[in-house]
């Protein structure tokens, strides 16, 4: 794993902690907690959300798009810098807010439905949703290779799954189960870390903190940068047939053609 991947996740969740505290802030220090609470705030309170969907969306489809861009130079036999991912994701910055507005959209329908309709509503809002990730699991690649609008993005994207079994994506889930477990783990170790400094030496306790807090950070990003990579290479694959540089039966396995 080049580590200049690792940045793209860093800088995609300052800037995503930057808009939080840009957006709630204000409500927090002006009052504004309990008209939000209220009935979701109403249409101003859709209006807010649909802002706030719409920024952090445009951060992380902008840094997402610059990892995916750097990784498939990578899959190419090309040595990316963190400038090669960032140009790659500025040259498309029209599609990627598009892309945001798009995203934010469904997202406010989304929460709409399920506020609004009960039961029956959260469950059509899960289902709904569950397929709009499917429908737009390669919608960052398509944008970062081609010159195409959102929408065509989004169509494209969904064709590629259709044409095989890609919503299985079984590289996906093993990377999020590989994760889980190392998370799992470092927790072990870290809990017994702490432990025995505050038994041994308590001075030493905020540093063991510190040292746990940072190898969760350290699992989040290559947590992030990994599957960025994994979906570039699975577009790559999709597209070329190509597979790079992941095992040929890893990648049979996410896209088996269909009986």
């Amino acid at each position: 794993m080049d580590k200049e991947l690792m940045v793209f996740p860093l800088l995609s969740g300052i800037a995503t902690v930057l808009v939080t505290t840009t957006f709630f802030a204000p409500v927090a220090l002006l009052g504004g907690w309990e008209m939000l609470a209220d009935d979701g705030g109403g249409y101003p309170g859709y209006v807010f959300g649909f802002l706030f969907y719409l920024a952090q969306y445009t951060v992380i489809f902008f840094f997402n798009s610059a990892l995916v861009g750097a990784a498939l130079i990578r899959l190419d036999g090309g040595n990316p810098t963190i400038s090669d991912g960032l140009a790659i994701a500025g040259k498309r910055m029209g599609a990627i807010l598009g892309y945001a507005v798009l995203a934010a959209t469904v997202g406010v329908v989304l929460n709409f439905i399920n506020e609004r309709a009960g039961f029956l509503g959260r469950l059509v809002a899960g289902l709904v949703g569950m397929g709009w990730r499917l429908a737009t699991y390669l919608t960052v690649p398509v944008l970062v290779t081609k010159d195409v609008g959102p929408i065509d993005a989004v169509k494209e994207s969904a064709t590629l799954l259709k044409q095989t079994w890609g919503e299985q994506v079984v590289g996906n889930f093993g990377l999020g189960w590989a994760t889980a477990m190392a998370a799992i783990s470092w927790g072990l170790v870290s809990a017994a870390l702490i432990a025995g400094t505050a038994t041994a030496l308590p001075m030493a306790v905020r540093p063991a903190v510190v040292i746990s807090a940072l190898g969760f950070i350290f699992l989040a990003l290559l947590s992030s940068a990994l599957k960025g990579v994994y979906t570039a290479a699975l577009y790559r694959y999709a597209v070329t047939g190509e597979e790079g540089l992941f095992d040929p039966e890893i990648m049979d396995n996410a896209f088996r053609p269909k009986p």
